[in-house]
């Protein structure tokens, strides 16, 4: 069994600014060992990508964030994901208080079958949003960048905008809710070249009120949009590990692995 060397860490991403940290975070699905010692520090108002080829585990760390792997049948995980000082999954911890301070973007746009309104109140009218709803919709669709677009479409089914408008739709979604984390999960792989510029220039306005973690196989992506770049690989084991990790510019110009380099060159992946 062929395993890992330890990570290669370059640059200080902790100290104040710190959003997120995980600390030897491994996760099982029954007996698969998914990702195992994921130790990293995710600055806060900033855009951190997790790359890796496929299988590598990204997905499953980003789930780590808010808890999302509790919701499929034999997780586990071990290790400590620490938001703002305290650990996620410890005894005291709020699933559904979590999800919302840490909201989520998936890879394929899933606006409910409701009017655009309804899309982005939803999340305040559950939780008790007792001020003005109509200015906080018009606020989290002049965040997603998609206001203009849609203020003479409030009525209308969300399920009839483009899949660019979607997505930013499911942005808004997210930030009605007030969070301080948004994790998106491949959020322009299904969308045309232009509405990925969009939702590109829109996680470049957004990091300045919110951390942002990019799940992303695209590389010029993670160059363009991303402050830090972590980079996942798995073993023979089918394991995922942190191989490198640190502020993007760096690890795509001067990476510290041969793995890495190998991989954000193209040579395999």
């Amino acid at each position: 069994m062929v395993r890992l060397a330890p990570p290669q860490m370059t640059g200080d991403v902790g100290g104040a600014d710190e959003a997120l940290r995980t600390d030897k975070l491994n996760l099982w699905y029954g007996r698969f060992h998914a990702v195992e010692d994921i130790t990293l520090s995710v600055p806060a108002r900033r855009v951190t990508a997790l790359i890796g080829p496929s299988g590598c585990g990204k997905s499953t760390v980003l789930r780590c964030f808010n808890r999302m792997n509790d919701l499929t049948p034999e997780a586990r995980t071990t290790g400590e994901v620490r938001f703002q000082g305290i650990d996620i999954n410890g005894p005291d911890a709020d699933p559904v208080e979590l999800r919302r301070r840490i909201g989520m973007v998936f890879q394929k746009p899933n606006p409910f079958p409701k009017s655009v309104y309804d899309n982005v109140a939803f999340g305040p009218q559950i939780n008790g949003y007792r001020g003005n709803m109509d200015e906080l919709v018009e606020r989290s669709l002049r965040k997603a960048a998609l206001w203009d677009e849609v203020k003479d479409k409030l009525r209308q089914s969300g399920l009839a905008l483009s899949g660019g408008q979607q997505q930013r739709l499911c942005i808004a979604r997210a930030l009605a809710v007030e969070p301080d984390v948004l994790l998106m999960d491949e959020p322009a792989s299904a969308l045309d070249p232009i509405a990925t510029y969009k939702i590109e220039e829109l996680m470049t306005e957004l990091k300045n009120r919110y951390t942002i973690i990019v799940v992303t196989h695209n590389m010029q992506q993670a160059s363009r949009v991303s402050d830090f770049t972590a980079f996942l690989l798995a073993g023979e084991d089918r394991t995922g590990r942190l191989v490198e990790y640190g502020p993007t510019a760096e690890v795509f110009t001067h990476p510290k692995d041969e793995r890495t380099e190998a991989y954000i060159t193209g040579r395999f992946g």
